[in-house]
Parts: C-alpha cells; structure tokens; sequence
C-alpha cells in the first residue's frame, strides 16, 4: 500500500475517533452512571508541535493521545461538568445536604444567577491552573456567592478571607477598598491558598477541612489519628461539626449541577464566555460617575467591583475596575469625551492629631453627620492622629490621592471620654499652658472655657473652668497649683490609695 493511502487512512480513523462524542459507549456496554466517581485529572501531556512534513500516525499513538472535543461547551455549567476531578464523597451527610438544597429551590436559584457574574472567571483560573472544577462552587458553600459576605468572625467576601489570612495572601485592607471582596484579587488567593493547602495534604477533601477549619487544625487531628493506629482521610478526623458538614455541602452542591433534574432544580443559563473585563483608571474618580460613563446602574457597579469602601475610586490604589463587557467599550468612549468638569468629588485627608470627629467636620468644611456616614464612623469616637478620611474635594485641587496614601490610608478610632465640668484654684504663676499640661489638655479648650487668651494668666486662687474624664474627678480633683503629693494627701482623707478606682481591690483579669 503506497505512502499516500496509509496517511489518508490515517486520518480518517483519527476523523472517525473525533468525531464520537465522550459520552457514546462501545457496542455491548452499559452507559456509565453519572453518579459514579470521575477519574482524578492527570497532568497535561506536554505539548507536541510537529516539524518537518506531516507524518502518519500509528493505531496505537492515535489511542494514546487525548482527543480534542469539536464543540466547546456553549454553556458553563456543561463545561464545569467536564471538569470535574475529585473524587465522590458518599455518605449520609451528603444524601442530608442534598435534601435541604433541593428542597429550597429559591435559594438555589438566588445563589446561581448571583454567581453568573464570577463564575466565568472561576472557571478559567481553576483550568489555567489544572485544578479541579469543583473549586468553582465552593463559594456557594462560603457566601452563597455574594462578595459583601461577612461572618460573625469578621470572614470577609465571595471566598471568606478572615483578615489575617487575607493579609499573608497580600489581600489590601484599609480605609478605602478590602481586597478580600475584590472578584480578581480574592479569587487569585483562594486558589493560591487551596493549591498550598492540597501541596500539603495530597488530598483535596484534606485541603478544603484545612480551608474552613485551619490547616494547623487538620494537621493535629491526622496526628492525633496516626498515633492511634486510625485512618487519616477526611471522614475519619474527628472535627467541629462545621467542617464536618463542609465537602458534604460541596459534594451536595456538586452533584445538582451533574444531575439537575435528578434533584427538580432548574439552573440558570449561563453562557461560556466572560461577562466582564477590566477597565484601566488614569483618574481618581467618583463611583457615580464611573457608573455612569459606563451606562450601568451603581448597584451593578458595585457588584463587579465590591471592594470599594467609599464613594470615591483612587486611581493610584485601584488602577483598573471591572464592568461588563459590552459596557467597557461605553466607559472609555464616554471618559474621553467627558468635559462636565472634575472626575472626583472626594478626596483623602489625614488628622494632624487625635480630634473629635465635630472638630473634624469643622476643619474640612462638612457637616458632622455627612462625615460620620461618609467614613463610617460611630457615635462618641475620637479620630486619632494620623487617621485617613474621605472628604470633600475641592474644585481648584489638581493632584490625584498618592499611591503611599491609597494603599495604606487607615482609620483609627478610640473611645470619647465622658467629661464632667470642674472648678480649680489656680496657684502662683499659673497660665493656660500650665493648667492644660498638667491635666492634659489643649490649652485652647482651656482658654475658650473661660473666655480667656491661649496666653493669659491667672491670679492665685482664681477658679479655674475645666472638664476632665469622669474617672479623674472620682478621684477628687486638687487645686490648680496643687503638687502630685497634695493628690495622693486628697485621697487618702477619702480612704482610697491613690490612682485607684472603688472596689480596687478586686484583681484585674489580664
């Protein structure tokens, strides 16, 4: 038989074996049930560029070789299907977790349109990584997919980050954006973590118990098993009944989309394709307008780009922002034709010292109660030195919020304290300056009090205006001019030890 034969008869048969869709079985064989396990994913075989003129290849190479599918999937939910590569979880738990999904058909659909934003995004990071499509439902597990997601342990976003860890996986958090709700940025971790975390177990049911529940957890209870000549896999740890119920609620999740109608449940369609990309900001702009320009609502502005804090996106710490796809194409038409004036109506501004939030709102020219809602601060809290705010922002101002501002600006509070109106005698040479250092005040708050000059001084044994915190005027407040040793000689006519509160004998917890 010529050359020529051979290689045509070649490729019909590698024709032949493209074209039979996975899921037809040879003549003579059962059908293969969904519910058994998939076999675990290999590694991809390396990549095979030919050189040279084409050669034909033999039967045996042709059964060797993976065969490419003609059609991609044209939904996801099929192409996460494909996938799939953990093994199967069988127990009561997951028949358990199955019944109370199925049985909540609205919670199923609220949770699967949620996701059709990120779940695209999911998807091909878990492939580019070559890890199990399973992953991808895990945040229905975490969050129910809702990236404002926030646990009674401060676990925060789509992937429950808690904030330390958030911090080792160089999620941001500070005053103006939490990385760990960022759809890019927290999914890049989460899979970072989940890779670290089966790199130390080999197991992937090890990995997502170590997920919820501490890798330094899992790793003493397999000790604890090993020592006592038990099994060590995921359903032989003894664990809190949290983790105990975590891969059954993925194994539940996981088999609804394999078989939908098994379980009644209808499963949006989500189509195989990106429903956004990123968009780069060169200017420090207002969210509403951002949304704007987009030609999207700011409630699906901020579902795409949920880490955002304030009203406010500081191009220097959030260089790119996310929007719909056909959307993105909007945004960059509009921004370079927008000539209505400034792109940002806020801007950052940091205490020189620690303030009362009323003194704040005075210096930059807002209403007290704006401010507090603007930068979420709660009542009787005082603003400490060196805290970051947004505030209004001037039409004259040019420059941009500095990249050292937004990527570390914070917020720090610390209680009021209650002040109760006191009168001192001032001694010989007494100023306001003396009188506010030695109650630690600010001596223009001394002088305003008593409708004096910041340089005034006063006679001795003149009553002198002050309000101190509640505690020191329990103690018994001296005169003005009084030495440490008149206090102590004070609270001793009370009975009390100096520097102590009643009932001091109790012992302080530490």
């Amino acid at each position: 038989m010529k050359l020529s034969h051979i290689a045509a008869l070649s490729a019909l048969l590698w024709l032949a074996g493209c074209a039979t869709p996975p899921a037809e079985q040879a003549a003579g064989q059962a059908p293969v049930k969904s519910a058994e396990a998939p076999k675990p994913a290999q590694p991809p075989a390396a990549a095979v560029i030919p050189s040279g003129p084409l050669q034909p290849i033999t039967a045996s190479e042709a059964a060797s070789r993976g065969v490419a599918q003609l059609q991609p999937p044209v939904e996801l939910w099929d192409r996460i299907r494909r996938g799939f590569a953990m093994p199967n979880l069988e127990s009561d738990l997951v028949r358990q977790q199955e019944q109370w999904y199925s049985t909540r058909p609205e919670y199923i659909q609220r949770m699967t349109e949620r996701s059709r934003k990120y779940l695209f995004h999911i998807v091909e990071e878990l492939e580019r990584r070559n890890m199990p499509t399973e992953l991808a439902l895990l945040p229905f597990i975490e969050s129910a997919f809702n990236p404002q997601a926030v646990s009674s342990a401060r676990a925060a976003g789509m992937w429950q980050f808690m904030p330390a860890t958030g911090q080792y996986f160089e999620l941001k958090q500070n005053v103006f954006r939490d990385d760990r709700r960022d759809v890019l940025a927290s999914t890049r971790a989460a899979l970072d973590y989940l890779q670290k975390l089966h790199g130390m177990f080999g197991d992937w049911h090890l990995a997502l118990a170590a997920y919820n529940w501490g890798e330094g957890s899992v790793g003493r209870a397999i000790a604890r098993n090993q020592r006592s000549g038990l099994g060590t896999t995921y359903l032989d740890l003894n664990m809190p009944n949290e983790t105990r119920m975590y891969v059954p609620k993925l194994q539940a999740v996981k088999n609804i989309v394999a078989r939908p109608e098994t379980f009644k449940a209808e499963l949006p369609l989500i189509g195989n394709h990106p429903y956004f990309q990123t968009v780069t900001v060169t200017r420090d702009m207002d969210v509403a307008l951002a949304a704007r320009l987009a030609d999207v609502s700011v409630e699906d502005f901020k579902a795409l780009n949920p880490s955002m804090h304030r009203p406010v996106i500081l191009a220097a710490g959030t260089p790119q922002i996310l929007l719909p796809w056909d959307n993105a194409t909007v945004f960059q038409r509009n921004f370079e034709a927008y000539n209505a004036g400034q792109y940002a109506s806020w801007t950052a501004w940091s205490a020189p010292s620690t303030m009362s939030v009323a003194e704040v709102a005075r210096r930059v020219g807002m209403n007290e109660a704006d401010l507090r809602s603007v930068n979420t601060i709660p009542p009787r809290m005082l603003i400490k030195a060196g805290s970051v705010l947004i505030v209004p922002r001037s039409a004259k101002m040019q420059d941009d919020v500095t990249s050292q501002v937004a990527d570390n600006g914070q917020l720090s509070l610390q209680p009021e304290s209650v002040t109760r109106k006191t009168t001192v005698r001032a001694g010989k040479r007494d100023t306001v300056a003396t009188v506010a250092k030695r109650y630690r005040l600010n001596p223009s708050q001394v002088a305003e009090w008593n409708s004096v000059g910041a340089t005034a001084a006063f006679k001795a044994g003149q009553q002198v205006v002050v309000y101190l915190p509640m505690r020191s005027v329990a103690r018994g407040t001296p005169r003005a001019g009084a030495k440490p040793a008149s206090i102590r000689s004070a609270a001793k006519k009370s009975g009390a030890r100096a520097g102590t509160r009643p009932h001091a004998g109790a012992k302080k917890k530490r």
